[in-house]
This record gives C-alpha cells, structure tokens and sequence, in this order.
C-alpha cells in the first residue's frame, strides 16, 4: 500500500468514527456529540479528529495536483476561501473559551460572530476545508474535504437537542432568528450593522 493510500485510508476511516459518533447521537437516546464534560466520547471524538486532519494534510502532501485541474484562478479561489474560513473559524473561537469550542458544555452565545449564525466555527470549516481542496487540486483531498463537509453539516442536528434542554426558550427565540449556518437573515443582519 503506497503512503498516499494509507493516508487516505486512515482520513477514511477516522472520518466514518466520526459519522457513527454522530448519527450514533441523531438516531438512539444515547449522547455521544456534543461529549459535555471530558468523557470516553470526547476523547474518541477528538482523537478521531485529529486523525482525520493529519490524513487529510498528509494526503493533500503526497497527492498534490495530482487532479490536473490547477489554474491560477482556483488557486486563488482556493486560498481566499481558506483564508475566509479560517477568518470566521477564528472569530466564533475566540468568542467562547477554549474548552467550550470542543463540545464542553458552556454558555448560549449570541453575540458577535453567533448574531450572524448559530455555528460559525463550523461555517468557517465548510469554507476553508472547500478552499483547502481546491488549492490541493487532488481528487482524494476533494473526497476527504466532502467527507468532513457531511459531518460538519450534522453535527448541529446532533447538539440542538442538547442546546434546548440546556438553555430552554432562550435557546428556542435565538434560534428563530438567528440561522443555523446561513440565511437571509445573516445578510440583513449584516447589512443593518454596517448601517449602523
């Protein structure tokens, strides 16, 4: 097996732990995301993370423009887009503290990044792991970056229920007018505060 195919693999495989942990949540009682405190699923959520990133950066390593679709254009495309995401990845984690942007139980936040959408960190993660394909014009970092766009897009199913039960109808009047990723109303919110 050769080293691109083992880094595939293992982005692969860490990426369906992740799916398991997920939909594991979505379709029984049990809560395995978001893990609350530091138990046995949030080491495993994690670890499984961490796996997941060094593959996909191993992979874009050994598989670089092996896709042969580069052009200046898509490389600039792609590094605005990882610079974008990045930005607005950066500014939902800063908003909370440390512990809180890896799933440990915290306050509701709405300010900032949050009156704009309900999951910036995992917006800013759809945008740059996008751009990061793009830039790697590879076909196996494309199906990697797909790979953690679907997991990314459940995981707030996965934490609203625990959001509800945790915060109520402040929960419930936050999210009816602030969109889950975004919307509409991210646009005229941010137009009305650059009015402002």
């Amino acid at each position: 097996m050769t080293p691109t195919r083992l880094a595939f693999g293992a982005g692969l495989l860490s990426a369906a732990g992740v799916y398991v942990l997920v939909l594991g949540t979505l379709s029984t009682d049990h809560e395995w995301w978001p893990p609350g405190d530091r138990t046995p699923a949030y080491y495993c959520h994690w670890t499984l993370v961490a796996v997941f990133d060094v593959s996909l950066v191993a992979t874009a390593v050994l598989d670089w423009g092996e896709w042969g679709l580069f052009s200046p254009v898509a490389l600039a495309g792609g590094g605005v887009l990882v610079c974008l995401g990045t930005a607005v990845f950066v500014w939902g984690a800063r908003t909370m503290r440390s512990a809180e942007t890896m799933g440990v139980t915290g306050d509701l936040y709405t300010e900032g990044p949050y009156a704009y959408t309900r999951n910036p960190q995992y917006l800013g993660m759809i945008v740059g792991v996008t751009g990061f394909a793009v830039v790697a014009d590879s076909a196996l970092v494309a199906a990697l970056a797909a790979a953690h766009v679907g997991w990314v897009l459940l995981l707030p199913r996965a934490e609203e229920p625990h959001l509800r039960a945790e915060f109520g109808d402040a929960y419930d009047r936050y999210a009816a007018r602030v969109p889950r990723f975004v919307g509409l109303r991210t646009i005229r919110r941010a137009v009305a505060s650059s009015e402002s």
